[in-house]
């Protein structure tokens, strides 16, 4: 059922990319022509959300990114974009997002903020340390005899979130050293599945179970602490430095991308009963094989705990110097180890790799919209290399190997391919299809978002 609304969904996408120039602003004065489009002032390219989940319900919603692009002199970077996102499913999950991009309204600075409140009835929750907790897929299958819940690891979790981030140069000599300086409010909740909700309008051999999942079992025995188990209030203030060199933000064919940060959660900003601090280094390159249409691209990097204790709903968190997607979290999952279960690899201290192969292989123009395909071809590589301390005395002894293996993680591998389709060089759509190399990683992946995944 999936698969098919998914293909669907991928036809009305071309279909729109199609119309969206005829459909938005046709009264707006043309005032360039670059590589045979007619530049706008404006663009407004919308894009349904829909996909179905037999637990989750029917989504449904549209995103939005509007552009303004003046008189195109800066085509194909823009002047201004807002990005509007709304979702909702059937069961209570969703995305409402407001997310502001420029380099002009502030002279030589860029300015990112977002406010957006998330919902998810159904938040993926495997443990910590990787395979050192053990994942059993046989307790998600309802057609096995082990069976306990389709949604055994998963938890409720609601996020409030507001940040912001401003960007300079270093030097007024060169744009490739900059500074950033920013802030981010978590408001976290989290607590057990709303099965009355998730199980509202199913026949009585469809229901889930009434029985303690995963974060049930670990807030019983201590694991998750009394403090955080409900979740918290989180602000952390972030400094750092960037080295870029990218022939174009969105879709770069030659250039460096590399940054550090460190991020400090303050007790006296409100947090919960300890601050802490984190490092980011992330280091992007990419290498042009055949121009405009062949590239290599690589992405390593690290984060890691070098002060406090980091409440467990934080723990999966990624400070981004800009928030891309609706969300910045791994390992696993779309934004990471595309094919690994998301947020299977959790720790104090975790470190990536991505390698991918990208080729445009159409490009033309349509109704005065410049379109593209593409593919990737990727790798993903990942692991903890600074385990959370966990405390296991109140497991009990006759379930203690049916939920730890201590010592057992190591290095978690995924590979897969993806499509491609872009407008105007900075609105991607992008569809990958991921496999976990490892079976304690789960399967496989399919994931629908924006962008290249750097």
């Amino acid at each position: 059922m999936k698969t098919g609304i998914r293909v669907v969904c991928f036809i009305i996408l071309l279909l729109i990319f199609a119309i969206q120039p005829v459909c938005a602003q046709e009264s707006q004065k043309n005032v360039e022509k670059k590589d045979s489009v007619k530049i706008k002032k404006w663009r407004f390219p919308i894009l349904p959300a829909i996909s179905f989940d037999s637990d989750l319900g029917f989504q449904y919603g549209a995103l939005m990114n509007i552009y303004y692009y003046g008189d195109g002199s800066t085509y194909p970077e823009y002047l201004h974009s807002l990005y509007i996102e709304w979702s909702q499913t059937t069961k209570g999950s969703g995305i409402s997002r407001l997310y502001y991009d420029s380099e002009y309204l502030l002279p030589n600075k860029r300015i990112t903020a977002d406010i957006s409140y998330l919902t998810e009835k159904a938040m993926q929750f495997y443990g910590f340390n990787g395979y050192d907790a053990v994942y059993n897929p046989n307790w998600e299958d309802d057609t096995h005899p082990d069976y306990r819940s389709r949604l055994y690891y998963r938890h409720d979790r609601r996020i409030f979130r507001a940040m912001a981030s401003i960007q300079g140069n270093i030097s007024k000599s060169t744009n490739k050293y900059k500074w950033i300086a920013g802030f981010a409010y978590y408001n976290v909740k989290v607590g057990p599945l709303d099965l009355d909700r998730l199980n509202k309008g199913k026949e009585e051999g469809d229901k889930l179970p009434d029985i303690p999942g995963l974060y049930d079992n670990y807030v019983s025995w201590g694991v998750i602490r009394p403090e955080e188990q409900d979740g918290n209030k989180v602000t952390y203030l972030k400094g750092g430095i960037i080295y870029d060199t990218r022939d174009f933000d969105f879709n770069p064919f030659k250039g460096i991308w590399s940054e550090a940060v460190l991020s400090y959660a303050p007790d006296f900003l409100g947090n919960w009963n300890s601050d802490y601090w984190k490092l980011t280094l992330i280091h992007r390159q990419y290498f042009t094989i055949v121009p405009k249409k062949l590239a290599f691209a690589y992405r390593v990097g690290y984060q890691g705990t070098i002060a406090g204790e980091v409440p467990f709903h934080m723990q999966p968190h990624i400070v981004p110097t800009f928030l891309t997607g609706a969300s910045s979290q791994g390992l696993g999952g779309s934004r990471t180890l595309r094919g690994v279960l998301r947020n299977r690899v959790v720790g104090d201290g975790i470190a990536l790799g991505n390698l991918e192969m990208r080729w445009k292989f159409l490009e033309t123009v349509i109704l005065n919209s410049k379109i593209f395909l593409g593919t990737n071809v990727f790798f993903d590589i990942g692991g903890v290399v600074d385990k959370i301390e966990i405390n296991t005395s109140e497991v009990p002894v006759d379930e203690f190997n049916d939920f730890f293996d201590i010592g057992a993680d190591g290095v978690h591998m995924s590979t897969g391919i993806g499509l491609k389709a872009g407008l105007n060089d900075n609105f991607i759509v992008s569809f990958d299809f991921g496999k976990a190399l490892d079976s304690r990683d789960g399967n496989t992946g399919f994931y629908i978002s924006l962008n290249y995944l750097f």
